[in-house]
């Protein structure tokens, strides 16, 4: 087998800019929506008590993946990353490996991406302001993407202060609390899910919420009566209705499926978007590995277009 090229973290970066991240995940969410990209269940291995490894397989384009990717929250306390692994992309047509690329920058990307993504549709029209609660690596790339798509100013917030003002002075934005956080038009939620940051007291007419952080069963952002009031949506319903912010309420007989809009509808002009004015939208995301698969696919052409280099192994 000859030698296989591999995108590190910082390869990965500088091969898909926020820019390019967004419009990628947009015409994933569309090609998907279409059927023309296949997605089988994400997979989960608990690995208790310490966290969840999660296989995702997804095909598109001539091109097939599988992301191995981890969530260890308690990592954070150790001085390791909550998130790690690795994502195979193949050639669809022969089954051949053509780059391994690190998960954590691609995951990063491309859930900053579908932000940008979901507060282009979903959002009141002129809203700009920010909030981000949790300011990790991937609240940080939320951050990014919004601000490279026009969006802000912002306020950061994270239980971790410093992270919250390291995030703040990069992007000229402010540091303030959940509660100022929340008073923006856009907020996006991107943290463990381990606890409930917004609740039905916290929302106001007109604003939109990226709920980014709860991607797995038993973890949740927003509480129930929150996501009642909302006008719900969301990336994907099978993943969503057993792993994401709305499957408490799924299970709890609350909601069902013909109360959430898949995004690609809305994106695909098949399905309305914000009811009014005064709704309060919620977007729910999981991480779809159709997500992973427009920002690899990206990655795998900046490389072969020679604009970034590659470390390499041979199989």
């Amino acid at each position: 087998m000859p030698e296989l090229p591999v995108l590190d973290h910082d390869a990965v970066l500088a091969a898909v800019s926020a820019t390019e991240a967004v419009e990628r995940v947009r015409e994933g969410l569309l090609r998907f929506h279409a059927g023309e990209w296949a997605m089988p269940p994400k997979v989960y291995l608990e690995s208790p008590p310490f966290g969840d490894f999660r296989a995702m397989p997804a095909r598109g384009s001539g091109l097939a993946l599988v992301k191995w990717v981890t969530s260890f929250p308690g990592n954070r306390d150790r001085g390791l990353p909550t998130v790690t692994g690795v994502i195979c992309l193949s050639d669809a047509s022969n089954g051949e490996p053509l780059m391994l690329l690190d998960a954590r920058s691609v995951t990063a990307l491309r859930t900053g991406a579908v932000a940008v993504v979901a507060a282009r549709a979903l959002a009141p029209q002129g809203a700009r302001t920010v909030g981000i609660i949790g300011c990790g690596l991937h609240g940080a790339w939320t951050a990014r993407c919004m601000a490279q798509a026009g969006y802000g100013p912002g306020v950061c917030f994270d239980v971790d202060r410093g992270v919250a003002e390291a995030l703040a002075e990069e992007l000229s934005w402010s540091v303030g609390s959940r509660r100022e956080a929340l008073g923006c038009e856009v907020v996006s939620c991107v943290t463990p899910g381990s606890q409930v940051v917004v609740d039905a007291g916290d929302l106001r007419p007109g604003m939109h919420l990226n709920m980014l952080g709860a991607d797995g069963p038993g973890k949740a952002e927003a509480s129930i009566a929150a996501v009642l009031s909302c006008a719900l949506f969301c990336d994907e319903w099978e993943q969503t209705s057993h792993g994401g912010e709305l499957t408490g309420a799924v299970a709890a007989g609350l909601i069902t499926r013909e109360r959430v809009t898949e995004l690609g509808a809305v994106l695909a002009g098949q399905a309305s978007g914000r009811p009014g004015p005064a709704a309060v939208t919620l977007f729910d995301s999981t991480g779809l590995a159709i997500q992973d698969l427009a920002v690899a696919a990206a990655a795998l052409e900046a490389w072969r277009g020679g604009a970034v280099q590659a470390q390499t192994v041979t199989l």
